[in-house]
């Protein structure tokens, strides 16, 4: 009989078997789960149907029909999850808690002697598998779906990243370093599956003097090369500088303009470097994202925006932890007064507070040049430890104040 006995934790001097202590979290998980689920769904739609509404003007233009617009929003689908998933996770824990706590579940689980601390604990661990969901959105499912929408936009309408894509009327630049010096890449528009058109390479000399300038109608970006279409080379003869300083007479044609059907370049850049460009680096994965600072690092260029995305998506499956914690005392107070309404609303409240201090810590960082981790992690820890703290609040709150105000004669 003592072999089958089942163990048991003391808690506040009441028992609570291992066994009710998982069922009491397996029930929390599904509850929270199946509002969070509901929650995402809503959200997702209402912000499908309010994108849909907003790109409807393109609809006629250049070819651009209904079903395209469709198409692209459901290539859109998996990042408007990765981006809604944390402020539905807190609305959704927020209801399925505010349920319990009407039908005085969280009651009877309090007088069983589960602690808010265990209970906040448990929630912490149904968290986990969607941190896994998470990880799978941030690293396989949305780096692919946003490669293959910006694709897919390119083949459609020509160009990638839709309405706020950065690109400057000249086109997209590129620089990289070679063998004879630098080199600077115009591209005027991008193309599905590495191509490119009306590609122009400014070579320079070490000494940044201009050697050529090779100019192509159509490119493919391949691996670790570049091959050009309906070339016009244009080479600048290395005396000509000279000359002109010294005011002598230049003994070479100054400019030498040659035609070529096909040549083909060494480059550094790839098709997902080029895509790169136009992608946001939080919809990147993050060995693209890695790939991708070591590639403007070796060129000298600026790269403190990823680098602040490399921190924000490791940083990311924390901020669920965040929201989970954000709910749990807010789903937790008010059991006597009740409410869901007015929890549900301090909810959304507190996510869109707290998506708007992510974006503010952004921005200030990156005009002030705030090291990227502060910039990530400050938010997260901000709303975590106000979150704890109100936790604690709630638990030993009353008994700190009622030890403070007692008389000092008395505390025996």
């Amino acid at each position: 009989m003592a072999g089958t006995a089942r163990p048991f934790l003391y808690t506040n001097g009441l028992l609570s078997s291992l066994y009710a202590v998982k069922t009491a979290r397996r029930y929390l998980a599904t509850e929270i789960y199946r509002s969070s689920s509901i929650v995402l769904a809503a959200l997702v739609g209402l912000f499908s149907f309010f994108a849909m509404v907003d790109d409807l003007d393109q609809v006629g233009r250049g070819g651009f029909k209904l079903y395209h617009l469709l198409f692209l929003e459901v290539l859109a689908l998996p990042t408007r999850i990765y981006d809604i998933l944390p402020i539905g996770l807190l609305i959704g824990a927020i209801l399925a808690l505010a349920a319990l706590a009407q039908r005085h579940e969280l009651v009877i689980l309090r007088v069983s002697g589960v602690s808010g601390m265990r209970l906040l604990a448990m929630l912490w661990m149904v968290s986990v598998p969607v941190m896994i969901l998470a990880l799978i959105l941030a690293e396989w499912l949305t780096p692919v779906a946003e490669v293959k929408l910006n694709e897919t936009r390119l083949t459609i309408t020509g160009s990638a990243g839709g309405r706020s894509s950065g690109v400057l009327r000249s086109g997209y630049w590129f620089k990289e370093d070679t063998a004879a010096g630098e080199r600077i890449i115009n591209v005027a528009a991008l193309q599905a599956g590495g191509g490119a058109s009306e590609v122009t390479l400014y070579d320079f000399t070490p000494e940044r003097r201009l050697a050529s300038v090779i100019q192509a109608k159509t490119a493919n970006f391949g691996t670790n090369e570049l091959r050009l279409h309906d070339v016009a080379v244009t080479t600048i003869a290395p005396t000509l500088e000279s000359s002109l300083h010294g005011g002598t007479r230049v003994t070479e044609a100054p400019v030498k303009v040659t035609r070529e059907a096909e040549r083909t370049v060494s480059t550094t850049l790839t098709p997902e470097l080029l895509l790169a460009r136009v992608l946001t680096p939080e919809r990147m994965s993050f060995t693209d994202l890695l790939d991708y600072v070591g590639y403007l690092n070796r060129n000298h260029l600026v790269s403190d925006r990823q680098i602040v995305a490399i921190w924000r998506k490791l940083i990311y499956p924390f901020t669920l932890l965040a929201m989970i914690t954000i709910a749990a005392p807010i789903g937790f107070m008010q059991t006597r007064r009740g409410g869901v309404g007015v929890k549900v609303f301090l909810g959304i409240l507190l996510g869109v507070g707290f998506f708007m201090l992510n974006q503010l810590a952004l921005n200030v960082g990156m005009l002030n040049r705030w090291p990227a981790w502060v910039t990530a992690v400050a938010p997260n820890a901000l709303a975590l430890g106000l979150a704890l703290l109100a936790m604690l609040n709630m638990e030993y709150g009353n008994l700190l104040r009622a030890r403070w105000r007692q008389p000092a004669g008395n505390a025996a």
